[in-house]
């Protein structure tokens, strides 16, 4: 039996073929014995998969909804860390070493500072709010590279299945177990909705959203208005 690697990254993907291989490239030590790389695709009709295969530990099939994709790679992972990675984020250099720091600590679970990568001149103002926000409510984002234990995953019991929010009430869960580590160093996320929405726009959806959220709205009552809106 093959030791059991000390971290797995797990990427959801639906029609990704134009940005999986520049993240899957920019990977750090993978195909090593101490990461392995689990893409998990609910169901691509682009080219994602074939450019995904030669560059990964495991390619997984699951039916489509990120929350739901992502529990499937954690139950096929074999990594005592879980890292659940957006596929147009970006990871530092030495992630899998700044994640093991965090964990060997008193935290079980943590995210990066994120960096928005973009046209829009309001991006850089907009990832300092995110992550100012995080550290002050130790609500992380699936922007943010949210990274946990196996043990911790596993006591929050998975991603909730839910449309939207799926990250909010995920880090809930977690804060339960302990403070998040928000590490300063900053992992890159596209700010493609930004530009495509228009960023007044889309802050002004995704607050009213996590407003409502907060006040008990349902998550799929929100995630019909989301998808309406966009």
């Amino acid at each position: 039996m093959p030791d059991t690697p000390k971290l797995s990254i797990i990427i959801p993907t639906l029609n990704e073929a134009a940005t999986i291989e520049s993240l899957l490239t920019r990977l750090p030590a993978k195909q090593t014995d101490a990461i392995e790389v689990v893409v998990v695709d609910g169901g691509s009709r682009d080219d994602t998969l074939a450019r995904a295969r030669p560059l990964v530990s495991k390619v997984l099939l699951q039916l489509p909804g990120r929350s739901r994709q992502m529990n499937a790679g954690a139950c096929e992972a074999r990594g005592r860390h879980l890292l659940f990675l957006h596929a147009d984020t970006h990871l530092p250099p030495d992630a899998e070493l700044l994640i093991e720091s965090a964990l060997s600590g008193q935290s079980v679970w943590g995210r990066f500072d994120v960096r928005l990568e973009g046209r829009h001149r309001l991006l850089p103002v907009i990832a300092r709010a995110m992550n100012l926000r995080s550290r002050l409510t130790g609500i992380a984002t699936g922007d943010q590279g949210l990274f946990m234990t196996r043990e911790a995953f596993q006591a929050a019991g998975g991603f909730p299945d839910q449309p939207l929010m799926e990250d909010i009430e995920m880090s809930r869960r977690l804060k339960r177990q302990s403070p998040p580590a928000c590490l300063r160093a900053r992992v890159t996320s596209s700010g493609r909705r930004w530009d495509h929405h228009g960023a007044w726009r889309t802050i002004h959806l995704m607050w009213r959203l996590r407003y409502r959220y907060w006040r008990g709205v349902s998550a799929n009552i929100l995630a019909k208005e989301y998808h309406h809106i966009r």
